[in-house]
């Protein structure tokens, strides 16, 4: 068993999948930690800094959307953290997950990029490749 799990979400609609996996795998003292990575435009010619700044908002409110969402399907009982950071998806989730002592990262094995199903998803694909601790990847069928 797991004392605390990191399980990352884009709000790409494989929760159940995911919270069965975790449900089995967390300790009955232990914390799940729900993050979403909403990422960050810059400054470009081609748009306007007002249109960057509300695509920004957009991106983050749909991050907030996303954890609300995934913790909502949990069972009562659990110990449920949520957290909402900007940056690139697969980096940000292996920095939250060694600042917060995590032991296991949870994650979809295809997300948004609508990639077949036989494919690792890009951010998946990182976060295996680079993390320091253990990663289950959640096949999605």
């Amino acid at each position: 068993m797991y004392k605390k799990i990191l399980l990352p979400t884009d709000g790409s609609g494989y929760a159940d999948q995911e919270i069965d996996r975790v449900t089995k795998l967390i300790a009955d003292d232990g914390e799940i930690i729900i993050l979403s990575v909403a990422g960050k435009l810059t400054t470009s010619a081609f748009q306007s800094r007002k249109n960057i700044a509300k695509v920004n908002k957009g991106m983050l409110e749909e991050a907030k959307d996303s954890v609300a969402l995934m913790k909502e399907k949990f069972p009562e009982g659990y110990n449920i953290k949520t957290m909402v950071k900007t940056g690139f998806p697969a980096e940000t989730i292996n920095e939250v997950a060694n600042e917060e002592g995590v032991e296991l990262i949870v994650i979809s094995a295809s997300g948004k990029s609508g990639l077949h199903k036989f494919i690792i998803g890009s951010v998946a694909e990182k976060v295996l490749k680079t993390a320091d601790i253990d990663v289950l990847l959640v096949h999605n069928s």
